[in-house]
């Protein structure tokens, strides 16, 4: 049985412990696509935004590792004009 990340917000934790995970990955299409310089993300409590902001880390981070294997299986893999992105800027 796959368990279910409650209380976890590390996105690379949850894929890595196959934890059911809804795919809200064209969050990144929709950050990429946007002309505005800063974003707020005014979301109730529970609603993921810690989740989305790892997410958000692991997609643009420049590692020496590739973190591409953990956005295999959700939407934005399929759009080679976003995984162009992935891997490619410095994240603070």
């Amino acid at each position: 049985m796959r368990p279910i990340g409650v209380g976890t917000v590390d996105f690379k934790l949850i894929k890595s412990q196959n934890a059911f995970l809804v795919d809200k990955s064209l969050l990144i299409d929709d950050i990429l696509s946007s002309v505005t310089e800063v974003f707020l993300f005014p979301r109730p409590r529970r609603f993921g935004k810690s989740l989305n902001i790892s997410m958000l880390k692991y997609f643009f981070e420049k590692n020496e590792k590739s973190n591409a294997f953990l956005f295999e299986d959700l939407k934005v893999a399929e759009h080679p004009h976003l995984m162009a992105h992935q891997g490619q800027y410095p994240v603070i």
